[in-house]
């Protein structure tokens, strides 16, 4: 089974730029694992823009779902705050300073060393790893390398090529990335860009994806139709 994880994130930014609680982000991700998601996924970045490291916290004390938390390795705050927390999951995302969005896997052959030592900190914690990678085998096989426990294919160029009518063409690189993801023993995540028209396009090609981490959309989507009914379309997505 591929479980869906909510990223709630943007939940995060629609209170910030109000002030106040609302919406509460606690309560959202509450709710989310009540209305059927597997986990929840939180991007804190260092300037707080959206998720706050506080948010982080209090989060983890309130649910049971899977807890999954992204960042940036290289910013120590976030380190200390995942080994405070200590989610099941860790996923590691080369952002620079200020980026706006993630755009790009990490370099596992130049940052392979610093990888390493970087994963050895938090699975020593109990914490599992996934890093985010591009769909490039060079890309897969430096992971395996790392001692990572998961990669997550980072899936904009998927997802951009399937908008544009070229979906066998989108696919070819992440079946590909993916399968050796699999021979070499390294369970299998993807995000950034999915949603409700090709997602399940991407779950059909490759079957034993562990999870997806999924937020913009999901949320966009929310607005529409419900939060509860947008988590139950995402995951009907992911069913065989």
């Amino acid at each position: 089974m591929t479980r869906l994880s909510v990223n709630i994130n943007k939940l995060a930014t629609l209170r910030n730029s109000r002030g106040g609680n609302n919406p509460d982000v606690i309560k959202a991700a509450i709710d989310a694992q009540q209305f059927g998601a597997d986990g929840v996924t939180v991007h804190p970045r260092p300037d707080e823009r959206h998720i706050r490291y506080n948010d982080v916290r209090e989060i983890k004390k309130t649910i049971t779902t899977e807890f999954n938390i992204e960042g940036n390795c290289t910013e120590q705050k976030f380190v200390d705050l995942v080994l405070e927390t200590k989610p099941d999951q860790v996923t590691l995302v080369p952002d620079a300073l200020g980026q706006l969005t993630s755009d790009h896997g990490w370099d596992t052959v130049k940052y392979k060393e610093y990888l390493i030592e970087k994963i050895k900190v938090f699975k020593s914690a109990g914490i599992r790893v996934s890093i985010f990678v591009d769909p490039d085998i060079k890309m897969i096989e430096g992971a395996a390398e790392t001692g990572t426990d998961r990669i997550e294919l980072y899936t904009e160029g998927y997802a951009k090529q399937f908008a544009g009518g070229n979906k066998q063409l989108a696919i070819v690189p992440y079946i590909e990335a993916a399968k050796k993801a699999k021979e070499l023993g390294l369970g299998l995540n993807a995000g950034h860009d999915l949603d409700l028209t090709n997602l399940k396009f991407l779950k059909e090609n490759i079957p034993w994806l562990d999870e997806v981490s999924i937020g913009h959309a999901l949320i966009c989507d929310a607005i529409y139709l419900g939060f509860e009914n947008a988590i139950q379309l995402y995951k009907r997505q992911l069913l065989k």
